[in-house]
């Protein structure tokens, strides 16, 4: 890496804090937001029944797994035009955003089948057959939502790569109310829709999906400030290099965000094991846990960013200050979401449910246990996620591909098994494990970053 040789002067810790607020507050927003459509659907799924929250919970991880598998190229895309656009390089920013969306596509036209027979795949990972018919329901309607999801998340990349973060947040926003309303109406049955339970919440889902995309696009070609870009001019024509290079980086991402999710997922299966009541108190800790976990990743999202811009820059004093300064921005926070999960859980875990559910007590008691152990991997999981932003600015994937698939399933699935049944701890045990494994990731992700980055 070249040192920089811009005349500019370096900036101050609370220069970088700065800078990486400004970009990481719209990116957290828009996090958050997009969160809470989840949030929403489980919230009334929950006020539904407890067998379709179960199911939703089911329905709505697995989507998420193959999603953040397919997710990778998008997360490509926010480094690789970070760098083009430091060097000036706006044809280089129109092949990678371009083929980003062009492999997006590709990946939700391979993955739907999975959706489709997903009802017989829940069946062979162990689920009740009411569980597993209730979970294909849901995710016939919302695979359908896949392409429009990761295209969404290929335009925010390239949007927030570019500086345009305010967009990001207030379409993701706007999506907020519209699929709480759409919920409402077809969950329930209210004003006159037909009552469809779990596929009505799919459907929800899928159009605020659409009409974000919808939106993103006209922004994207139409905003005077980005037409040279081009980025839907021939559209069609393919551009093989700038395809290659988006695969090589993303496949790696989306495998580590797939090994990070699966252990998530995993967890769920287990669960599912041990009871129902159980199933729902751990989607209802895992949706609180990961709301706050946004944040995290909105402010690694701007450390990718800036990472990149450096990277791209040459500038190594800039970008190991900046990446010091964004970690302690992420413990700090981390650790104001301890106190609150252990100051307060039963709140929380009572917003998800209806209580005059008879399961209702036993959920919030199973709930508040697991948010509990949920405080105990918020450092581990906030440096976890920093590091795999910081090592995607610097374009290095592929050994911490490796470093976190150990980390969450080498060790961090083992040890939840191992804790949950034959230690007879249940459902702690399975939460225990994700710290073991959560903390691993942070480690080893942590030491590859410090002792990789480019040094001044």
């Amino acid at each position: 890496m070249t040192r920089n040789t811009t005349t500019s002067a370096p900036l101050s810790a609370s220069g970088h804090a700065r800078a990486t607020l400004v970009l990481g507050l719209p990116l957290i927003g828009s996090h958050l937001a997009q969160f809470l459509l989840h949030v929403t659907d489980t919230i009334m799924l929950g006020w539904y029944g407890v067998l379709p929250l179960a199911a939703g919970v089911l329905g709505a991880s697995s989507f998420f797994v193959v999603f953040i598998f397919g997710s990778g190229f998008a997360k490509a895309v926010m480094p690789m035009v970070a760098q083009a656009q430091s060097q000036r390089d706006d044809r280089q920013v129109r092949r990678v955003a371009r083929m980003g969306l062009w492999l997006s596509i590709l990946f939700g036209l391979c993955t739907y089948p999975l959706f489709w027979w997903s009802g017989d795949i829940l069946l062979l990972l162990g689920q009740k057959p009411e569980v597993a018919a209730l979970g294909q329901e849901y995710l016939r309607v919302a695979g359908l939502g896949m392409i429009p999801a990761l295209l969404v998340m290929v335009l925010k990349s390239y949007l927030a790569a570019l500086g345009r973060t305010q967009v990001v947040l207030w379409v993701t926003v706007a999506a907020v109310p519209m699929n709480a309303a759409v919920n409402w109406m077809l969950i329930f049955g209210n004003w006159g829709a037909p009552e469809l339970g779990v596929q009505g919440s799919a459907i929800a889902t899928l159009l605020a999906q659409g009409l974000s995309l919808l939106v993103l696009c006209i922004y994207a070609a139409m905003l005077p400030s980005l037409r040279h870009f081009h980025l839907f001019q021939r559209f069609w024509r393919p551009d093989w290099p700038g395809f290659r290079a988006v695969f090589r980086l993303g496949w790696p991402m989306g495998l580590t965000g797939l090994a990070e999710s699966g252990l998530f997922q995993a967890s769920a299966l287990m669960m599912g094991w041990i009871g129902t009541n159980e199933l729902a108190a751990h989607g209802i800790a895992l949706e609180i846990t990961a709301l706050t976990f946004m944040v995290h990743v909105g402010l690694s999202n701007a450390v990718t960013v800036r990472t990149g811009r450096a990277y791209g820059a040459g500038d190594a004093t800039g970008l190991r200050t900046g990446a010091w300064v964004a970690v302690v921005l992420s413990l700090g926070f981390a650790l104001l979401t301890m106190v609150l999960f252990l100051a307060v859980p039963a709140p929380m875990v009572r917003l998800f449910l209806d209580m005059s559910d008879p399961q209702a007590q036993a959920i919030i008691a199973t709930g508040v246990t697991l948010l509990a152990c949920a405080a105990l991997f918020q450092l581990a999981d906030a440096t976890q996620v920093m590091a795999l932003g910081l090592l995607a600015g610097v374009q290095d994937t592929r050994v911490p591909m490796v470093l976190a698939s150990v980390s969450y399933w080498i060790i961090g699935i083992p040890a939840s098994y191992l804790l949950a049944f034959p230690l007879g701890f249940g459902a702690v045990g399975l939460w225990l494990g994700l710290v073991i494994g959560l903390a691993c990731a942070a480690a080893s992700l942590m030491w590859r970053f410090w002792t990789r980055a480019p040094k001044a």
